[in-house]
């Protein structure tokens, strides 16, 4: 089994599930660069299905651009660029010779996807255009890198993409983007905390930006996922423009927002234990695994039965296997799926044979009972449904631990040293002041609420404060 995971041992713990689970592999000969191996892969793909179900319901379409991006597209929208410009990995060369245009490899794609959706969308008529696309982008990152949550090739990044007539239907597409997201982290159990980012940590060329926050087991925070108003910027230096319904050029109102595999990251560090791996159903590549417990003289009947229980359930539509494997005991099997997270294993020995029944284990609880066999699909429905809702409950629980108010900076700093997880404090709402409470916290602000009644005063200026800031230790 993994060693128990705390708050001091977190890191250890974390990168053991990766391994023991079979999740992602980062002995690449590039550093932070991961390999997803087969287990891992399945939770990646079940995830994605689930994000793009979210998105292709409210109108949304895929689409796939290139990956490496002109220097001179990139130089275009020059606050964007600034905001990058130390994480871009340059493509120089093309075999032997020298490129006479730089290429970039996309650190995001609001430079390469303006341009082309200016040649496809001309006329209002064809407005609002809503586009997304899941691949790599990439990042030079200057930190220590950590696997899943800061690394330099972001392997699972859901990027989308939107082009509207208004300043006012973009406000609404952040609204929906919003929605879309909470509807994500809500079917994988995550909690979060949703904070406008402040003027100074907005992205790059953005007229506002919301995060959603997570809090890890060691007090750590996390960003998960982020929307952004784009306003007429990238259209503005890309000379993006469409034909109003008087005929007019107007340049589009744009919104992006992204997602990436710290999903993942976070499902694996906020619901696992000592045993591993536990997933949402709704993610799990197996939500079923059943298990033969074999003796010679009654061994094929009883994998006959469960070879029989297991089709039933396929049947059913649960994602359901059947362990066969000769050289492995029960309990080695157990240790196994366990360890990746089953929801819900399924025994059957010769005593259930005979009593015509099978024995039932909840990963999340490991709790064990047994069920007559014909109750059997109800009861895994029920039981999937009460392990998402039961994941879900523990989840806000410990995330609502970690939130803290206080009115003193000495307080907040304390907190913040002892990685107690979100701090929030009464803020004026002016930039200098919030840099100033960051520096002095030790603090990474996460930012405020859209809206909120903020008491007290400004630690740093004194006046009566407008908002509240929201600090933490973030990876």
């Amino acid at each position: 089994m993994a060693q128990e995971k705390t708050k001091k041992n977190f890191g250890v713990w974390f990168r053991e599930i990766l391994d023991k689970a079979e999740i992602i592999d980062y002995r690449f000969p590039v550093k932070g660069f991961g390999c997803w191996m087969p287990y891992g892969f399945k939770i990646r793909k079940w995830t994605i299905s689930l994000l793009r179900q979210l998105l292709d319901e409210t109108g949304h379409e895929e689409v796939l651009f290139p990956s490496l991006i002109p220097e001179t597209l990139l130089e275009k929208e020059s606050s964007h660029i600034k905001g990058f410009e130390n994480e871009v990995f340059w493509a120089t060369k093309g075999g032997r010779k020298r490129l006479e245009v730089k290429l970039a490899l996309r650190p995001t794609s609001e430079t390469v996807m303006t341009p082309m959706i200016n040649l496809w969308v001309r006329s209002h008529t064809g407005l609002p255009k809503k586009v997304y696309q899941i691949g790599s982008i990439y990042r030079y990152e200057t930190k220590a890198t950590t696997p899943l949550i800061r690394v330099r090739e972001v392997t699972t990044f859901k990027e989308a993409f939107t082009f509207h007539a208004s300043l006012e239907d973009a406000d609404n597409q952040v609204k929906e983007a919003i929605e879309v997201y909470k509807n994500f982290f809500d079917k994988l159990c995550i909690p979060y905390m949703l904070s406008e980012r402040p003027e100074f940590d907005k992205f790059p060329g953005a007229l506002y930006t919301m995060a959603f926050d997570t809090v890890f087991p060691d007090g750590k925070s996390l960003q998960i996922g982020t929307v952004h108003n784009l306003g007429q910027s990238f259209a503005k230096a890309f000379d993006a423009t469409f034909e109003t319904i008087d005929g007019k050029q107007e340049f589009f109102y744009q919104t992006s927002y992204g997602i990436s595999e710290r999903a993942i990251a976070a499902l694996i560090a906020i619901h696992g234990d000592s045993h591993g791996l536990i997933l949402p159903p709704v993610v799990a590549p197996i939500q079923v695994i059943v298990v033969p417990i074999t003796y010679k003289d009654v061994a094929e009947e009883v994998i006959v039965k469960c070879k029989k229980i297991t089709e039933t359930l396929r049947t059913a539509g649960f994602r359901v296997e059947i362990d066969l494997r000769n050289d492995l005991t029960p309990g080695s099997k157990y240790y196994e799926w366990e360890m990746r997270g089953v929801p819900i294993r399924v025994e059957l020995g010769p005593r259930d044979l005979k009593a015509n029944v099978v024995t039932i284990v909840r990963r999340d609880t490991l709790e064990r009972f047994n069920k007559n066999e014909s109750e059997l699909i109800s009861t895994i429905t029920d039981l999937l449904c009460d392990i998402e809702g039961s994941l879900r409950k523990k989840a806000w629980g410990q995330f609502e631990k970690h939130l803290h108010t206080t009115l003193s900076i000495d307080e907040a700093k304390k907190l913040l040293n002892n990685k107690a997880g979100i701090v929030t404090l009464p803020w004026c709402g002016k930039s200098d002041c919030g840099l100033k409470i960051e520096e002095q916290t030790n603090g990474k602000t996460l930012g405020a609420p859209k809206e909120t009644q903020a008491q007290g005063n400004c630690p740093i200026c004194g006046s009566k404060a407008t908002n509240i800031i929201r600090l933490a230790r973030s990876y």
